[in-house]
């Protein structure tokens, strides 16, 4: 039965899209605002989320932030907000979909069809929580903990962070690095990397000069291990 998380602080439109789906066969979780979808997608987590964009909390876009961190699930966006600025800004952010209110349930129905489809053949293992032994890098609220304390990280090093850990055990490109982090235009500033990583592994590894966790492929990229 395919996981539906539905977010929408109307619960007038949170009962009719349960009762909708659940009579077409989706198993239905609820969510009201954007904490209580983020802590629902973690205790279990969906096939595919339904999403309003104007929760009383956190925007829309904050929360599809913290679903990227960790899990790739298709992610549609249902809002009454219908300017071209707020669709991009919410594909951008990594929705797959968006659709107006007020909307038809065929046209959903379709939609999340599709979308299943579309994932049924790319699923990736998504961990909310990667436990590297002597420190915590949590995808969805995005931190770093090391001996009981937050470790704090720049933009750029959480950046890094985040690609490695999320392909943890594989080669990750130099270029690639460089471009998901600095963008399209970067990709043989490789000093770069060096700075970076030197600085990651003074605040994660136990021993930076033998670092475990971090590792250099000379002339080809870096890997992470737990």
């Amino acid at each position: 039965m395919t996981r539906v998380l539905v977010v929408d602080d109307d619960p007038q439109i949170l009962r009719a899209l349960r009762i909708n789906l659940t009579a077409h066969g989706y198993d239905v979780t609820t969510a009201s605002d954007g904490a209580g979808a983020l802590r629902a997608a973690t205790d279990g987590p969906p096939d595919v989320v339904v999403l309003d964009l104007g929760l009383p909390d956190l925007d829309g876009t904050e929360v599809i932030a913290g679903l990227r961190g960790w899990t790739p699930v298709p992610i549609i966006v249902l809002s009454a907000r219908d300017g071209s600025t707020d669709k991009v800004q919410a594909l951008d952010a990594g929705a797959d979909d968006y659709v107006t209110k007020p909307f038809g349930m065929a046209e959903l129905l379709a939609r999340l069809r599709a979308s299943v489809r579309r994932a049924a053949a790319a699923t990736v293992d998504g961990e909310p929580v990667v436990d590297a032994g002597g420190f915590r890098v949590d995808l969805a609220a995005k931190k770093v903990v090391r001996d009981g304390a937050e470790v704090h990280l720049t933009p750029t090093e959480w950046g890094i962070l985040e690609l490695l850990v999320r392909h943890r055990g594989k080669l990750v490109g130099q270029r690639d690095l460089l471009r998901a982090v600095w963008g399209p235009g970067y990709g043989k500033e490789t000093n770069y990397l060096r700075v970076y990583l030197a600085q990651l592994r003074r605040k994660l590894e136990a021993d930076p000069s033998r670092p475990e966790h971090f590792i250099t492929e000379a002339g080809m990229g870096y890997r992470f291990e737990v």
